[in-house]
C-alpha cells in the first residue's frame, strides 16, 4: 500500500486514477479522430457500392449476350431480366440460367436493375441502376449508372 504524509503529518492513501481534464483530452481527440476517419470510410464504402453495381452491370449484359446467340435476340422489356433466370415461354432454346446464384441481378444497394429493350439512341437494350437512392436521375452517389455498350 502507498501511504504519503501530506504536510500536516497525518498518513493518508495516495489515489491513483486519471482526472477530468485527462479524461475529457481523451474524449476531444477521440472526437476528432472519428470526425476524420468516418467520413472517409463512408466515402470508401459509397465508392465501392458505385464500382460494384459497374461490375454487376457488366456481368448482366455479358449474360444478355448469351441469351441472344442462344435465341437471336434479346429479352423483351416485358421478360426482363428474369429471362436470364426462369426460361420465358416463347423461347426454345434455353440453355441454363445465364446467371450464376439464379436470382436476378441487384445492384449494390439491393435495388432492382432496369431493363428496357429496344434501348435508346439505336441501342439493343438499355441496361442501369438508379443509383444510392433508387430513383430515376440524381446527382453523386445518387446518379444513374449505365451500361456503356
Amino acid at each position: 500500500m502507498n501511504i504519503q504524509r501530506n504536510v500536516t503529518g497525518i498518513k493518508r492513501k495516495s489515489q491513483s486514477g486519471f482526472t477530468l481534464i485527462e479524461v475529457m483530452v481523451v474524449i476531444v481527440i477521440l472526437g476528432i479522430l472519428g470526425g476524420l476517419v468516418v467520413p472517409k470510410l463512408f466515402g470508401q464504402l459509397s465508392s465501392s457500392k458505385v464500382k460494384v453495381t459497374k461490375i454487376t452491370l457488366s456481368n448482366t449484359a455479358g449474360a444478355l449476350k448469351s441469351f441472344y446467340l442462344d435465341n437471336n435476340r434479346f429479352p423483351t422489356t416485358q421478360e426482363g431480366l428474369d429471362a436470364l433466370v426462369h426460361k420465358p415461354a416463347n423461347v426454345k432454346v434455353w440453355r441454363e440460367p445465364y446467371i450464376e446464384g439464379g436470382k436476378v441481378p441487384q445492384d449494390a444497394w439491393d435495388n432492382d436493375l432496369q431493363y428496357i429493350a429496344p434501348g435508346n439512341d439505336g441501342n439493343p437494350y438499355d441496361l442501369y441502376s438508379f443509383g444510392a437512392d433508387g430513383k430515376d436521375g440524381g446527382e453523386g452517389d445518387d446518379a444513374d449508372l449505365h451500361y456503356q455498350h
